[in-house]
């Protein structure tokens, strides 16, 4: 065996013994459909499925943003659990607050574009709010992070031709940060994955309040 591959395995022995995986055996689906929330959650290494939450979330209800986005990822793990009564459901809402309104995803280019020449040249906050839920005890916890974005002031055309590439289109405030939309983003203060729909680092600690580590301790 070469010196290379001896110290490339010797280096791999010790960092699987520095982070090693806690395997649980309770069942954890993710209620979402957003395949950036499923790419996140797969980065911890745990085992879950995916149901989609056929709640349907209502950014007009009269409540303070934060708690709002609470109660909606509350609404959607509740959804689930009704079907998957023994499993840990997480679920998720994420959408945008700028000069005290909230947006979600644009319905249309027109709306994207509109969102976009909002934001443009400004900061906004990205609100996300967290419930895990046992299913089969009623458990639950619920938490909503928020993350300051500041966009750089970008051209018209530069609008118009990120409209014209559709991703806007299915995005809380018409821009993704893992896509195209990163060449908008100046700085971010916070989580940059709950920018992206799920706090990674605020997530990983309430799975600890329910017996997943996701890290041994």
């Amino acid at each position: 065996m070469g010196t290379c591959n001896f110290i490339i395995i010797l280096i791999t022995i010790i960092s699987q013994s520095d982070h090693e995986l806690i395997v649980t055996m309770r069942k954890i689906v993710l209620a979402s459909a957003s395949p950036r929330r499923k790419d996140i959650l797969g980065m911890t290494g745990l085992r879950f499925t995916v149901r989609a939450s056929d709640y349907k979330e209502d950014l007009s209800l009269p409540l303070p943003p934060r708690e709002l986005a609470r109660f909606l990822s509350r609404k959607k793990a509740e959804a689930v659990a009704r079907k998957q009564k023994k499993a840990i459901i997480i679920a998720a809402d994420t959408f945008i607050v700028f000069n005290n309104r909230l947006l979600g995803k644009p319905h249309s280019d027109e709306e994207a574009g509109k969102m976009l020449r909002m934001l443009n040249g400004k900061a906004h906050s990205v609100i996300t709010g967290f419930t895990i839920m046992d299913a089969a005890n009623g458990k639950t916890v619920s938490r909503s992070i928020e993350t300051k974005v500041y966009f750089r002031k970008l051209g018209k055309e530069e609008i118009l031709s990120y409209v014209r590439s559709k991703e806007p289109l299915d995005k809380a405030g018409a821009y993704a940060a893992q896509g195209l939309g990163a060449a908008f983003i100046e700085k971010i203060d916070g989580d940059f994955f709950n920018v992206m729909g799920l706090p990674l680092c605020a997530l990983t600690q309430g799975l600890k309040m329910f017996g997943i580590h996701v890290l041994k301790q």
